[in-house]
């Protein structure tokens, strides 16, 4: 049933917009969601929080004249409940048949592609190099990007396709002219906007060591090899080559104060290394992860920040409310970091969560093997982004 076919509710619901319910989500307030999805999507991805009671009663439910009472039963009626679907259809008319009956209800503006469509802008207090930088987040799926700026000069590290306009509009109200837009990686749970904003005049900036995966349009863009150094005001960043979790990985150190390493470490684990060459290819590609943590990233200084391209439910945001750590913080915290190799191997392929989903259709799109609209890319990259090894066997206690 589309959100269109459903009637419209015979009594006012009001919507809240995602954004308002993530504020009172952040604000510590208790929050009660009432998620009307089929059970599978429901599994997969939610919203989820330490003050957050999710219910999952799937809209048909709903659909009969006669509610069973075990349905109602399981709803809340002394307090507000916020309904939520995919796109918001059902949940306004599943509201409004709840407030017929007495409940205190909302329901989610546009559902969860609403929610999938927050981004925030936070600065990264602890960057000490030339210029400002912030760390752009998607709570819904928890990728992270990085905009830097310096004297009229922008980069940014890791868009994302669904925000193309978005980083060119921050760029003109900051007053900067938005030069670089680089990838990491080959991602698997996203669309890259690296290619969309060089359309729009930014000069694209993707991995040398990337392009053997199948890039097919390497021509058009910049190619970046390890050492390759971008200018951005009086700021540097600085091409540090790190495979693992793909052969083209490739960390970005932002004028020698932060390192953006893409899926290959963050701030509560490392890279899961089975995304490219499967269960098969999966220890040889950890040895290769082990290698880069060791040789190009722990032999940083200490205070170099890590900033990753992910964050799970697992991080604990830093004091400035960004997914950042210092390296010597992590090496204290993250037992995967002191292990020797064999103990590293054996730990990280021991409980892999789940694949990201659609996450072939992901990486050809990212390739440019596979053309889809804008439509098709936002709801492809729906859902969490699975890129991390399992984060509860990672960091110590």
């Amino acid at each position: 049933m589309n959100a269109d076919d459903f009637p419209t509710p015979d009594v006012d619901v009001d919507s809240v917009a995602p954004e308002s319910l993530k504020d009172r989500i952040d604000a510590g307030e208790d929050v009660t969601i009432l998620d009307t999805r089929m059970q599978s999507d429901y599994e997969e991805w939610r919203i989820d929080g330490e003050n957050v009671t999710s219910i999952n009663v799937p809209y048909f439910e709903f659909l009969e004249d006669e509610i069973d009472d075990d349905v109602l039963d399981r709803i809340p009626d002394d307090r507000e409940v916020t309904v939520l679907c995919a796109k918001g259809g059902a949940s306004e008319y599943v509201a409004g048949t709840l407030a017929e009956r007495g409940y205190d209800v909302d329901h989610l503006e546009d559902g969860m592609n609403g929610w999938a469509s927050i981004y925030e802008a936070v600065e990264v207090e602890r960057y000490d190099g030339a210029g400002t930088l912030l760390q752009y987040q998607r709570p819904s799926s928890g990728c992270l990007g990085y905009l830097l700026y310096d004297d009229g000069e922008a980069a940014i590290i890791d868009p994302l396709r669904a925000f193309t306009d978005r980083y060119l509009d921050d760029a003109d109200e900051l007053g900067v002219e938005l030069n670089y837009a680089i990838d990491t990686h080959i991602h698997a749970d996203h669309i890259s906007g690296v290619r969309d904003l060089d359309a729009e005049g930014v000069e694209g900036v993707i991995p040398e060591a990337a392009v053997d995966r199948g890039v097919t349009y390497a021509d058009e863009l910049t190619t970046a090899a390890d050492s390759d150094t971008f200018a951005v005001g009086d700021a540097t960043v600085e091409t540090v080559y790190t495979p693992g979790h793909t052969t083209g990985m490739t960390s970005y150190l932002v004028d020698e104060s932060l390192l953006a390493t893409g899926d290959g470490l963050f701030v509560e684990s490392v890279a899961r290394p089975d995304l490219e060459e499967g269960d098969e290819g999966a220890p040889d590609a950890a040895r290769l992860l082990y290698e880069s943590l060791q040789e190009r990233v722990l032999t940083l200084p200490d205070d170099t920040l890590i900033g990753g391209a992910h964050f799970s439910d697992a991080a604990v945001p830093a004091d400035d409310g960004t997914y950042t750590a210092p390296i010597g913080e992590l090496v204290e915290e993250m037992d995967a970091l002191t292990m020797d190799e064999d103990d590293f191997v054996d730990l990280i392929l021991s409980d892999m969560p789940p694949r990201p989903a659609n996450y072939e259709d992901i990486i050809a799109t990212n390739l440019g093997q596979n053309a889809v609209d804008d439509d098709e890319a936002f709801t492809l990259e729906l859902g969490p982004n699975n890129c991390a090894a399992s984060q509860d066997s990672l960091a110590g206690d």
